[in-house]
């Protein structure tokens, strides 16, 4: 049962909020995202309590010889549409993770299994892309190292839209391959794997970094060939002392590397403070699905059986190649409603 006294601040919450902006408050922009924020709750709220109120006029209205026919119909309705009202209502309590709504940055290197691995990288990497294309969201390359095979060493990418980090954050992890290398002249079956890592973006009130905790070197850009090997100083590579994070740049602007540079710097340590207060808040958080652990094993990709299986909530699909076509929504609304599944649980709703 949801506590009538929450509902009731949320709502007066909301009222105030209301007159506040009608008002002109000079803190309009606050206000009208938390205003925003609540409107949804709101909604649940007054859709959960008038069928409620309805179905106690309802039910007080069976002992009235005039109304008990049209009572008796009524009271089924009601009751069975109160349990769906409910879970709408408790899902948008829920607290929000404040990073849902931003864009993200994509980070995929190969980890075991050589020129496979590499390959396979280049494969998240095309399937996270159309999955974006269908989205509507927009990609932007930050920084690829090939290999001569076509593969990838390391790629990083800026991902902006609706809702990018809120859609994403569950990819964060090892994503093993299992296949027939096409180098591969006995037909044996190879496992590769993947590192991927989805990071929320960072704005600058999120962190400030002290310019004395980095180091920026220039150099030259290097790689497969291409657009990324240059013949001036234009590569920049940033240190942050404090943690040891590097991170590096190689467009063909100076100025413009150092920008991206720090986009990315800024995100990787947001999102180290992030895991710092997930791991104060939960003891238990390396069971927890979307934890970030990096080396956590999360998905297996089987392409002689078609067959791609999420190990933290034992889901098994048989359409890999779809997949690798970006049709991600079963996986990530599943692992959606897991995770709203387990904060409800221990928030005891």
């Amino acid at each position: 049962m949801i506590a009538q006294d929450r509902l009731i601040q949320i709502t007066q919450r909301f009222q105030y909020l209301e007159a506040a902006m009608a008002a002109g408050s000079d803190d309009i922009a606050a206000l009208a995202k938390e205003y925003s924020d609540l409107r949804q709750v709101v909604e649940q709220i007054e859709t959960y309590t008038r069928l409620v109120d309805e179905l106690a006029e309802a039910e007080a209205m069976l002992d009235d010889p005039d109304m008990a026919e049209l009572a008796a119909e009524e009271v089924p309705r009601l009751k069975a549409a109160l349990p769906e009202a409910e879970a709408a209502l408790q899902l948008s309590l829920l607290p929000k993770d404040a990073a849902d709504a931003r864009p993200a940055m994509l980070e995929i290197r190969p980890g075991t299994g050589g020129d496979e691995a590499a390959l396979f990288a280049g494969d998240l990497l095309r399937m996270y892309q159309r999955y974006a294309e269908a989205q509507g969201w927009r990609v932007e390359i930050i920084e690829e190292q090939a290999t001569e095979l076509g593969g990838i060493k390391e790629v990083v990418a800026h991902i902006k839209g609706e809702n990018v980090f809120a859609r994403l954050k569950y990819e964060s992890g090892v994503h093993r391959v299992q296949r027939v290398p096409t180098t591969e002249s006995g037909g044996r079956i190879h496992t590769s794997a993947a590192t991927v890592a989805v990071l929320p973006e960072a704005e600058d009130v999120d962190i400030d970094i002290n310019p004395g905790d980095i180091r920026i070197d220039t150099m030259r850009a290097s790689g497969a060939g291409g657009q990324h090997v240059n013949t001036t100083d234009s590569a920049v590579r940033i240190t942050h002392l404090p943690t040891g994070l590097v991170v590096t740049s190689s467009e063909k602007s100076q100025h413009r590397n150092r920008e991206i540079a720090m986009q990315v710097l800024r995100a990787r340590l947001y999102d180290l403070e992030r895991q710092r207060v997930d791991s104060e808040r939960s003891a238990d958080r390396a069971a927890q699905v979307g934890s970030g652990d990096r080396s956590e094993r999360i998905r297996t990709y089987n392409f002689p059986q078609g067959r791609m299986t999420d190990h933290r909530i034992n889901l098994t699909l048989y359409k890999l190649d779809q997949i690798m076509q970006g049709d991600l929504n079963d996986i990530i609304d599943a692992l959606t409603a897991d995770a709203q599944a387990r904060m409800m649980a221990e928030m005891g709703t």
